[in-house]
């Protein structure tokens, strides 16, 4: 996963591949593509971390949540209050 900002065309987010995102700038272990699921927004999507501190987040709205590598704060994206896998999608 990289900086949260959109050209047009995310690479990562039709990208199902077994393995694992780190953050772009310190490869720091985010998330797993096990817990990635599809999304209807432009990036990819994740149920959860690899470990509990692999992010911060920082209350940015009352809807959004701002994401930030829990190494070295580099800007992830933003988790959205209510909002996930729909029930009973398949991942894989």
């Amino acid at each position: 996963m990289s900086f949260c900002s959109f050209f047009g065309g995310e690479v990562y987010k039709d990208h199902f591949k077994p393995g694992m995102y780190v953050c772009s700038q310190c490869n720091n272990p985010l998330f797993s593509s096990r817990s990635k699921f599809p999304h209807s927004s432009p990036w990819p999507a994740f149920t959860e971390t690899i470990k509990e501190d692999s992010v911060t987040k920082m209350m940015e709205s009352l809807t959004a949540f701002k994401v930030l590598c829990g190494k070295c704060g580099n800007g992830l994206g933003h988790e959205f209050v209510n909002d996930g896998p729909e029930e009973g999608i398949s991942r894989f």
